[in-house]
């Protein structure tokens, strides 16, 4: 009994040690799934939920972007760019609930995954693109953005995986940027733009200069 006891009494700090590391560890690789700017899951911690939400057919791929971001940044600063991004952040998250997922991909986009329970994304993403499109708080009156919006119904696309549904709403994300139309939603049939047609409008001057449509 007294070797027992003595073994159990050697172990205990050893085990605690092992639960504060594990812990730590944990929080470590929580804290590495998170954006330090906006809070919203990093490309790695988004895809990882996205999988598993699209297992669910009425699963809802939503790709977002802020209109000419870059220029808020050359205009009023990077504090006024990174608190816009915060403002998205937390507006998209707030929409998405807890059923889904938000994260941030870099840059000024952002991605979700929604369960469309009632058939009725159209309606709310139309609602979001005005949210999202709001002045953010304590930002300067000057500032002003609105955000384009893709998606794309996984049901549409059965068998596609995460990153060809990302690309789709990608591409109607643009064209919805270029049309000046806020949310479109994804073609059944072929994309609306191709990817190279894409980043090269996004780097030329036309992309741009036009400005955006508020909500």
């Amino acid at each position: 009994m007294n070797t027992l006891l003595t073994t159990l009494a050697a172990a205990g700090p050893l085990a605690a040690g092992w639960s504060v590391h594990t812990v730590w560890m944990n929080r470590r690789l929580h804290t590495a799934r998170r954006d330090p700017l906006t809070g919203l899951r990093t490309r790695d911690g988004f895809t990882r939920r996205a999988t598993a939400l699209l297992k669910n057919p009425r699963a809802v791929v939503v790709l977002a972007d802020v209109d000419h971001f870059k220029q808020i940044n050359d205009r009023h600063g990077h504090a006024a760019g990174d608190a816009l991004l915060k403002a998205t952040a937390d507006r998209l998250a707030q929409y998405v609930g807890r059923t889904g997922v938000a994260g941030r991909l870099g840059g000024d986009e952002f991605a979700a995954v929604v369960i469309d329970n009632h058939g009725t994304a159209a309606d709310l993403l139309a609602v979001l693109h005005g949210v999202l499109a709001r002045r953010a708080d304590g930002l300067d009156p000057a500032v002003h953005t609105t955000v384009s919006l893709g998606w794309v119904r996984a049901a549409d696309h059965p068998g596609e995986d995460l990153s060809g549904l990302l690309r789709r709403a990608d591409e109607a994300m643009y064209a919805a940027k270029q049309g000046r139309a806020g949310v479109r939603r994804a073609g059944l049939g072929r994309l609306f733009a191709t990817w190279s047609g894409r980043r090269a409008g996004r780097r030329g001057s036309g992309a741009d200069s036009s400005p955006g449509v508020a909500a």
